[in-house]
Order: structure tokens, then sequence, then C-alpha cells
């Protein structure tokens, strides 16, 4: 399973993740990790964007894929270099031409919960011209190997939790797993390191920990990926985008049990559920390896 990771998350990396003490419900002194966020503020051109909260990994990633799910780049417009100053927590993205969105645009601010700022007007432009490949399918074999995979992956959230994760995946395989404090954050870098690795959608496969929402869809419609998966569940505004688009929604995802309530057609049933859907409850997500300890000593 290792071995297919092009990208991994880095749990040990000092900057992502801090040591702090508090005391637990007993009043006995503990230490714990907390995930690290800081701002990282995005220009394209010379127009200020938005200012984002993240944990800082694959900035490069994350400006392009924020402008690309965004509409503000099309992927036909030419990069002409992205630049990063950690210390100033800037990235700017670079064009040959100048994009006709610089002039409308107003600053932003996101939030690291939910980021439910980050839409703009035109995020639907191009919505309903998208075609997803019919062809594409999700055997529940590939399903339940799939889960097992990404359940026994090190993350930043087993070590800190208050984090969101993202896979793209070719059948029972992650390819890229990225994490962040929001979720479409995640997504965004994965879009990004998608656009500059010239990586095809068509036979991949998008798996979020967060709920299957409007934006949740739209992005990954927009990126081209016939079958999106949750652990969590759905909006209705979600799942009747995510028929409009033929997009494979599956929610509720949990060792033997899931939820798809559009673009059925690509599933192919060929799994006992009862058998090959059996999670260790070992591998189940927590809210961080302490949590793990205190589920394992009770």
């Amino acid at each position: 399973m290792s071995s297919s990771l092009r990208v991994r998350p880095d749990p040990t990396d000092p900057r992502l993740t801090r040591r702090v003490q508090g005391l637990d419900q007993t009043g006995r002194p503990v230490e714990t990790s907390v995930t690290v966020e800081r701002a990282l503020t995005l220009y394209l051109n010379g127009q200020e964007i938005v200012t984002m909260m993240t944990i800082g990994d694959h900035p490069e990633d994350l400006a392009l894929g924020y402008l690309l799910n965004q509409g503000m780049l099309r992927p036909e417009d030419a990069i002409t270099g992205i630049e990063h100053d950690e210390d100033l927590g800037v990235v700017v993205v670079r064009t040959a031409e100048a994009t006709d969105h610089e002039a409308k645009l107003r600053k932003k601010t996101l939030t690291s919960g939910c980021a439910q700022g980050t839409a703009f007007g035109d995020l639907m432009d191009g919505f309903s011209q998208v075609r997803l490949p019919l062809e594409a399918e999700l055997r529940t074999s590939w399903l339940y190997g799939l889960l097992r995979a990404i359940n026994t992956l090190p993350t930043l959230y087993l070590e800190a939790g208050a984090i969101h994760g993202c896979a793209l995946c070719r059948q029972d395989q992650p390819i890229v797993y990225m994490e962040d404090v929001g979720r479409h954050n995640a997504v965004d870098k994965i879009a990004g390191w998608m656009a500059r690795n010239q990586e095809p959608a068509g036979d991949k496969i998008f798996y979020t920990t967060g709920r299957l929402t409007s934006e949740m869809v739209i992005k990954t419609v927009r990126m081209g990926i016939p079958i999106l998966i949750s652990r969590s569940g759905f909006t209705a505004w979600g799942v009747e985008l995510a028929r409009e688009a033929n997009l494979t929604l599956i929610g509720r995802c949990k060792g033997s049990r899931f939820l798809a309530l559009a673009g059925e057609s690509r599933i192919v049933f060929d799994a006992d559920p009862l058998r090959d859907g059996e999670e260790n409850p070992r591998h189940w997500r927590k809210n961080s390896r302490e949590a793990e300890g205190a589920a394992d000593a009770g």
C-alpha cells in the first residue's frame, strides 16, 4: 500500500504540531499535541486574493488548487511561476496574461473551520458543462480495501486531531493524501498537485473525511473526478448537485456500511460486506493518539 503513495502526511514534521501542557478531566497534568495553523496570503499576479488559515505545508499546491477550484484560473491559463515566502506568509501565482478576475475580487479571510466564506459568485461557472466519464467504476472490493489503507496511514489527525484529510485514489490505492485545518484546503492542495503534475482525473476516486456539501461536490466535479467518498454525511444541495453532474456520491462509509445517493450505476457490487467490509476497531479514526490510548486502556 505505502509504495503507491506519492504524497503522504508527515506527522513528525515539527512545523505542523506543537506539544502543549494542560489538565485532564481529573485535574492531572498532561501534555498533548495540537495542530499548528498559520496565515497564508495568496496573490494572483499583483492582486491580493485571500488570506487562508492553513497548516502551511504544500503552499504552492494550495494556492494553485484554490484558484482553479474557484474558477479564477482556467486549465488553459499559462502559469509562469508560483513563489512562496515562508517568512512573510505569502504565495504569489503568476500568469503569462492577466486573468479576468483581478479587477472584481475583494479580499476574503477564511476561518480554520469549514471555510464557508470561500465561495465566490462564479463558483458554479462551467459546472453544468462538465462531463464526467461514464465508464469509470467503483468496485466495492476497492472501496473496502481503500478504507483500510487510508485508516492505517500515519497522519496528523492521529497525532493531534483538529484536522481534515483528503486522498486522491485509483482503485483500492491512495496516491496522494493531504491534510489541513479546513477540509476545502485539503481538496485544493490535491487539485493543485494534480494540475502541477498533469495527473489525469477520469480514472480517480476522491476520498474526504469532511461532509459531502455543495462546495465539496462542486470542487470534485471541477477537478473532473467521477467518484467522491466520505465517512461523513450529506447535505441536500450536495446530493442534488451530484445527481445533476452524475457524480458518484458515497457517504457514511464505515466498516461494511455505506450509502450511495448519486451516480449509483458506476458501483460494482463484487464483495461480501459482512466479510470484506470488516474493519478493525483499532483502525477507526480517533481524535488523537491520546484518545486512541485512552480507548485501548478502557
